[in-house]
């Protein structure tokens, strides 16, 4: 984050619970909703924390933690990355945030 320009950064478990209930909106892959995914990296206390947000969450359909998501098309990694900034443009242009 820093290195792209942010003025602020901050990294782990304390810093996901803190601010996932402070922040607008949540991306990541599908597997930031289970305990545990991620090689162990994400812990019970951040899925739920990420899980009980108000904000947000708009996932990738990554099936890396073992969990299919059925009716969703296989695409390549570009082409989701794509689809997912097209979705945060039309979030954040569509004024009435909770219909979008």
């Amino acid at each position: 984050m820093l290195k792209a320009g942010a003025n602020e950064g901050a990294t782990g478990e304390k810093a996901i619970i803190y601010n996932a209930p402070r922040v607008d909106v949540i991306t990541g892959s599908v597997a930031i909703l289970m305990a545990n995914a991620m090689l162990g990296e994400l812990t019970p206390a951040m899925a739920a924390a990420i899980a009980d947000s108000p904000a947000r969450k708009i996932l990738l359909p990554i099936n890396k933690a073992g969990v299919e998501i059925v009716g969703v098309v296989p695409e390549p990694l570009p082409h989701l990355i794509d689809a997912l900034v097209r979705r945060l443009k039309i979030f954040y242009e569509g004024g009435n945030r909770k219909n979008v």
